[in-house]
């Protein structure tokens, strides 16, 4: 494997991690809101900064944008990379104007309301997106993990495909427990957080709720590229 793809892998899985991370946000660190905090500021700039890296290992692609056929499944791959830009210029730019650490030497004070539902809205749906994205570029992930065993195997396959089956399944459920619908439709305007809660429960049911859209994403890539292929 070429240093490049092991540095892409690396940065991608920093990226999934940053984001769960950043879900958790006041629960992080044993739920001390004000420590939370300020991880959750960190984190937030060195997500924006994996992201920027990420685009720069994949600079071909955007190079690419206006170029070429536009096929299904390229039109959406397309969409969703510019709703995830969306998600995280809204999420980076919100986040700047509530900081209270690491750009707090901007005075930033007006707005308040405004910017905490824009960062509310950036964070979930950009959540969704993200994970879809990923979900379209599985694929990939499972053709090199086929190169790296000896042979193939029915039963691995069909073990591996049931076990995204259980996951999805938990991710259905986690979502309306989460109430991730609630979030991204503004019914409700400030995400609650049981603080007595272990952090490694509240995690698993965001892994749950991101398998979920991965699988969607997966799926959402074989189906539109078979219909090309017909």
């Amino acid at each position: 494997m070429k240093p490049k793809q092991i540095l892409k892998i690396v940065v991608d899985l920093l990226m999934t991690a940053s984001l769960l991370l950043l879900m958790a946000y006041s629960l992080v660190y044993g739920g001390d809101p004000t420590v939370g905090e300020a991880v959750h500021e960190w984190l937030g700039v060195g997500m924006f900064v994996l992201f920027i890296l990420h685009h720069i290992l994949n600079r071909k692609w955007s190079r690419a944008v206006l170029r070429g056929r536009y096929t299904a499944y390229r039109v959406l791959q397309t969409v969703l990379v510019a709703f995830v830009l969306l998600s995280m210029c809204g999420s980076m730019i919100s986040g700047i104007l509530l900081s209270r650490t690491v750009f707090s030497f901007l005075g930033t004070r007006g707005g308040q309301m405004t910017a905490r539902t824009v960062h509310m809205l950036s964070a979930y749906w950009g959540f969704v997106f993200l994970s879809l994205h990923l979900g379209l570029h599985w694929g990939g992930i499972m053709g090199l993990a086929r190169k790296l065993t000896k042979k193939p195997s029915k039963f691995r396959k069909w073990t591996f495909r049931g076990m995204a089956a259980l996951v999805a399944a938990y991710g259905a459920y986690a979502f309306v427990k989460r109430d991730f619908g609630s979030y991204m439709l503004l019914r409700v305007h400030f995400v609650f957080f049981d603080f007595e809660e272990p952090l490694g429960l509240f995690l698993l049911d965001y892994v749950a709720v991101m398998g979920l859209f991965v699988c969607v994403g997966y799926y959402l890539n074989v189906i539109l590229r078979k219909n090309k292929a017909k």
